[in-house]
This record gives structure tokens, sequence and C-alpha cells, in this order.
């Protein structure tokens, strides 16, 4: 509880923010960094997106090497593979370039870069790294995860298939990179699973008990941008406005979920993602709704406030009126863009393992609104997963 409370109040820094690919050779070129490893996924290496990021490099004279083996859920492996290729060919900087899985291997090579007798599980929870991980830029194609903002990277132990947080302030990038080219055609899925993750970023930093004028302010502006952006990057993937401000979005989202954290929505995410790989932003947007609805009164008055300052409530609403039209708006964006209510495939006997791991995730670091045992958020993936069968009564949920 106590470093709980301390949370705001720790030394976090933000990234400074360049604008374009070009910025990042200057950056290098001064700073006598002259090779580069760039950490990605095939998706983003096939489809050129690279292009104009090695066009840049090789201007100025910059030698870089390509890691992209990437997958969806960042494994040891990814990181170790990457580590050693940094190690082979002599780089002196890290450039993560995708999405919030590319970001989080880039970070995690880094730290094990800077800590080589330090093996990625030894890393897993808090403060563990502390030492200063090479120059790291941070280029989101997606406009969801944050990434670029936080001093988080999740991974996967591919043997055990637990997936974990490793949090420490020097994995904050030193440099956010927030081109729109690179987003501009992201296919339909993925930007509305991608834009409602940072919704659920800045919600849970909103709603929880360690927030800040400062993190309140930033996702006041994400839900913002969000409410009035996102539907329109879905609808045209080659619109500039949305797509650059949904980039401003995820990064005052992160912004705000970095230094005021999470909740019980990202707890039962990543044990979802390291279960079967389900896509983060995919399971914070399914289970967003059914945790503001379980939190109930504990959340109204802030969950309430948030509503009326977005304008998706009216000012003269009462905190359970005003929630609850947040979390029926919430559920209105999913369903405009074909995101499903339910998370299939989840099966009853994982159930109190992944419960468990969430609980370990989750507790005592994330300032929940009402706090939860492993047995409680069982009841959540039944709801989650449509397999309350008889198991729980109909209207189960409680609306703020």
């Amino acid at each position: 509880m106590g470093f709980r409370a301390a949370l705001p109040f720790l030394p976090y820094r933000e990234p400074e923010i360049l604008k374009g690919m070009p910025q990042i050779a200057d950056v290098l070129a001064e700073q006598k960094l002259m090779k580069v490893l760039i950490v990605t996924d095939k998706g983003i290496s096939s489809l050129g997106l690279l292009n104009g990021l090695q066009a840049a490099l090789k201007d100025k004279g910059i030698e870089y090497v390509v890691y992209d083996g990437t997958v969806p859920n960042p494994t040891i492996e990814n990181v170790e593979e990457a580590r050693q290729l940094y190690l082979d060919q002599g780089c002196q900087a890290i450039i993560g370039f995708g999405g919030g899985s590319s970001m989080d291997c880039a970070k995690t090579t880094g730290a094990r870069i800077a800590k080589p007798h330090q093996s990625v599980n030894q890393m897993k929870g808090l403060l563990k790294v502390r030492k200063k991980l090479p120059p790291l830029f941070a280029v989101p194609t997606t406009a969801g995860t944050g990434s670029e903002t936080t001093l988080a990277a999740v991974i996967v132990d591919q043997k055990t298939q637990y997936k974990y947080p490793i949090n420490d302030f020097v994995l904050i990038p030193r440099y956010a990179v927030l081109d729109y080219h690179v987003t501009l055609g992201l296919p339909q899925n993925i930007t509305a699973t991608t834009g409602m993750d940072a919704l659920t970023h800045a919600v849970e930093a909103y709603i929880g008990r360690s927030t800040t004028r400062h993190t309140r302010a930033m996702a006041v502006e994400a839900v913002q941008l969000i409410r009035k952006y996102l539907k329109r990057a879905y609808d045209n993937g080659q619109d500039i406005e949305a797509r650059t401000n949904m980039l401003r979005a995820a990064y005052c989202a992160g912004i705000a979920f970095t230094q005021s954290y999470v909740g019980y929505v990202h707890g039962v995410a990543h044990s979802l993602g390291g279960q079967y790989g389900v896509p983060h932003g995919l399971a914070n947007a399914v289970i967003l709704p059914y945790f503001l609805e379980e939190y109930g009164e504990s959340c109204a008055s802030r969950l309430g406030r948030l509503a009326r300052k977005c304008g998706i409530a009216q000012k003269e609403d009462s905190d359970i009126l005003a929630s609850q039209k947040f979390i029926d708006w919430v559920r209105e964006m999913n369903d405009s863009m074909n995101i499903p209510r339910h998370i299939e495939g989840i099966r009853r006997e994982d159930i109190p393992m992944m419960a468990r791991h969430a609980d370990k995730e989750s507790n005592p670091l994330y300032p929940v609104p009402k706090e939860m045992s492993a047995k409680e958020l069982e009841k959540m993936y039944y709801i989650v997963g449509n397999l309350a069968g008889g198991l729980f009564h109909d209207g189960y949920s409680k609306s703020c």
C-alpha cells in the first residue's frame, strides 16, 4: 500500500517527442551512434514500413541491422535473439518499430544488454533493472499501446505460457517518434483494438486511486481524442487528421497510466494473452465494460466525472447515470467496429490459474477502485468468456 500511495511522486520522465524519421537519424548522428538495431516484426518489414527510416539512416551514413522475429506476444526467445544480434553486430542503440509487442521486445532487449548476467525472468516485477539502457527510440505504428511512453514491458515465458510485466524507470524510451505516415492504412481491426487499448489505459488510470492533476488531464485528453477520432480512423485509414490525433491520444494515455498505473482489466488481459495468445488490445476492449460494471459504486464518481468532462454525459447527470452512459458508449464503440462482446476459447480448467496470475500481477500494485481476490477474479473470466451457464444469475454484473 505504501508503494501504491507513492506512485504519483516517483521520478518519472517523459520521452522527447520526435516528429519523423529524419529526426531519428539526426539525433543518432549528433550522438555519434553509427550502428543501430531495429526491432520489429515480419508484418512491418514485409509491408515496407521501414523504408522511410532506412532511407533516413542511410542518408546520414548510419548502419542498421533488423530483427523482425517479434511475435504478437513477445517471448523471452525473441528478446534473446535480438540481444545476440545487437552484440554480434556491434550496435550502439535500439529502435523499437511497430506495435506494443515490438517496443516491449526492444525495451527488454535493452535491459538484457544492460544487465547481461540477469535473466528476463529475474527482471519480472518492479525496479529489477536499475541500470541505464542503450539509447532507445520508440516508433509506434499503431495508436494504442502507449509503450513509447511507459516504464513497462510485457513478456511471455514461452515455456510456462506466463505473461508478465517488467516495470522500471530505465525502460522509458528516450525518444518517442510520432509519425502519422507509418499508421496510414493500418487495417481496421488493428485500428479498432489498439484504439480501445488506449482508451483502457486512460480509463483505468483515471478511475484508479493514484492519480495526479497531470495524469487526470492526460487521461481526459486521451478519451476526448479517442471519442472524436477513433471511428474516423477506423472508417478511413488514410485520414491524416484522425491518424495524427490518435497517435496523440495513445501518447497521452501512455503518460497517464505510466504514472497512475492500470487495473484488473490489464491483469486479466495479460493472463489471456499468455495462455491463449489473445491480442492485448482486443482483450482490453472486450473486458473493459465488464470491470466498469463490476466496480459499481466504487468507480461511479470518478467514471461519472470522466463521462461529463468528455461530453459522453450531460453536466446535470448523476454519477450513476453518467457512468452508465460511459459504459454504454464503450460497448457502442466496440459494436461499431465489430469488436466481439466476449472472448472465445476460454477453458474452465484454466481459469483458476489465470486468475492467480492476474491477482499476483495486480495486487497490491494496481490502484484499483475495488480490490478483488483471485477467487473473485475467477468469475470475471466466466463473464468475459460467456461461460456463466447457470453459475451466475442473469444480471449478475452491477451497473456503476
